[in-house]
């Protein structure tokens, strides 16, 4: 099967079931008439830029940040993944620090990356933690402003 027919499969899959693992997603496209390997399932989660984002059950589940049907829909859900995987946000010089629930810090890295806002620089993650680059402390303060109003 061509990439890229498998690629656009994946897509549909996660958008329309609720995968938690690799082996769920390999057993889904199977179902579809797809066979891979989990190397295979690993390398298109790192090509398609594939997150793992809080599902309705409260569980982690895989999600495209850039799949969407309209630019506000999908800032919003960006804003609305960024809040549900944030705990605090604090700022030091030009950088902001956010706690993260338990492996969502590259969710929210991901979604601050996507929403490509003027002040932010560049984002690391970690598991719970994230770094965001701000270009000054005063963007990185309003910056800090900005994400906490989102959880609170």
């Amino acid at each position: 099967m061509m990439k890229a027919a498998r690629q656009a499969a994946l897509l549909d899959v996660i958008e329309q079931q609720e995968i938690q693992t690799q082996e769920e997603l390999a057993s889904a496209l199977a179902r579809h008439g797809i066979t891979v390997t989990q190397a295979t399932i690993s390398r298109d989660i790192k090509e398609l830029g594939l997150i793992k984002i809080v599902g309705d059950n409260g569980a982690y589940r895989y999600a495209s940040p850039n799949r969407s049907g309209s630019d506000d829909s999908h800032t919003q859900r960006l804003t609305r993944m960024l809040a549900d995987s944030m705990l605090s946000a604090t700022a030091a010089s030009n950088l902001v620090v956010i706690k993260t629930l338990s492996a969502s810090a590259n969710a929210a890295g991901e979604a601050i990356d996507t929403m490509h806002w003027p002040e932010v620089v560049g984002t690391l993650a970690g598991d719970n933690t994230l770094l965001v680059v701000a270009r000054t402390p005063e963007e990185a303060e309003r910056l800090t402003d900005r994400l906490m109003a989102m959880i609170r």
